[in-house]
Parts: structure tokens; sequence; C-alpha cells
């Protein structure tokens, strides 16, 4: 896993499951396969199993996985396409209104993005 900076406006543990989505987006992590551990995920974010048991609850919660009694946590079939239509709903709704006005702000054109 890739060295994660916090960010202190968001919890801990919503970083490592925003990373975790990511990671199934990008194909980290495929549609059937066991996440790492709890213990495993807690050396490889330097967190207590304390925080990586509540993202594994709040991931279950969000229907991302599905818990294998014994086994572990396996990423649900289907949800990266879910996981995609949602993340884009959220780039367009929240994310982008916010990046076209610093863009309009800056006087920057889509023309000039492409370009660089």
């Amino acid at each position: 896993m890739a060295e994660i900076t916090w960010n202190e406006d968001q919890p801990i543990y919503r970083q490592i499951v925003d990373a975790l989505i990511k990671g199934i987006l990008e194909g980290t992590y495929r549609e059937g396969e066991l996440l790492p551990s709890v213990r495993q995920l807690a050396t490889d974010f330097g967190v207590s199993t304390i925080t990586t048991t509540k993202v594994f609850q709040e991931l279950s919660e969000e229907g991302v996985t599905e818990k294998r009694r014994g086994i572990g946590f396996e990423v649900r079939k289907g949800i990266r396409k879910a996981l995609l239509q949602r993340e884009r709903r959220r780039f367009l709704e929240q994310e982008w209104p916010e990046l076209r006005a610093r863009l309009n702000r800056l006087d920057i054109s889509i023309e000039d993005l492409l370009r660089q």
C-alpha cells in the first residue's frame, strides 16, 4: 500500500476506506478477492487494529465487502461498477463545481488544460 498523508479534516478510518475504494476502482483489489486482514491493514497504514476494524465495518455497511466467516472480507462482486457510478456522481456534483469556479477565477479554459 502506498504511503498516505493524513488529512486532519477527515477521520483516519474514513481516509483508509477511501484508499481501499480507490484500490478497488484501480484494480488493486478485485471483485471476489479478499482484502488484507485487519492486522495487515493496521500494519500497512500504521494505525491500530481498532481503526481497521472500523474500516471493515464501514465497508460492510456501504455494501462494498462481504464477510467470509473465518476467512476475512471479500470485495463484493459487481461493486466496482456501483462505486464508479457513485464516485462519478460525487465528482460531478461536489468537486467539479468548485474546480470549475476556480478555473474561472484563474481565467483558465478547458482548452488551456488540454494543451498542458
